[in-house]
């Protein structure tokens, strides 16, 4: 039998670049249009913030952890009861511990320079008693979570 052998090596042809930014911009489209950005699902009652005369509004909301305090929807209230109840992300806490292990959570997919920069916000029912206000704050004292930030509505009526 003959081998064949080839005399030159040929060297492959370049590969096209040309259509390199169609795709990459047709996957950015789809990524984007795809995308549905995560939201908390209240499982309380939609808190009705109380009035403030002086308002800020705050501008790196990706370092503020939310905390809603109200009243359990109607269709749970046979299971959690109407006192008002603490929901963390998407679940009422059992206990107000919880609290203690959603903030070190937190901080712990934080990078390490922004975690000075972390608050949480309380988002609070308007008919809701300093009591359990108090036990939160507590539990955020106990992690060194001091900075908190009340959310309101503004009062119409100041201006």
């Amino acid at each position: 039998m003959a081998k064949f052998s080839r005399k030159g090596k040929k060297a492959s042809p370049a590969i096209s670049t040309a259509s390199l930014p169609d795709i990459v911009f047709m996957l950015l489209f789809f990524f984007m249009t795809v995308t549905v950005m995560k939201e908390t699902e209240l499982v309380i009652q939609k808190p009705v913030l109380p009035k403030a005369s002086e308002v800020k509004k705050m501008e790196n909301k990706s370092l503020i952890s939310h905390i809603y305090v109200a009243k359990p929807l109607v269709k749970d209230q046979g299971t959690y009861g109407t006192a008002p109840r603490i929901q963390i992300n998407d679940d009422i806490a059992k206990d107000v511990s919880e609290i203690k292990l959603f903030i070190e959570s937190e901080r712990s997919k934080t990078k390490e320079i922004d975690k000075p920069k972390m608050m949480t916000a309380l988002k609070v029912d308007e008919n809701v008693t300093m009591g359990i206000i108090t036990d939160v704050k507590l539990a955020l004292r106990e992690v060194q979570m001091l900075k908190l930030i009340y959310s309101t509505r503004k009062n119409e009526t100041a201006e």
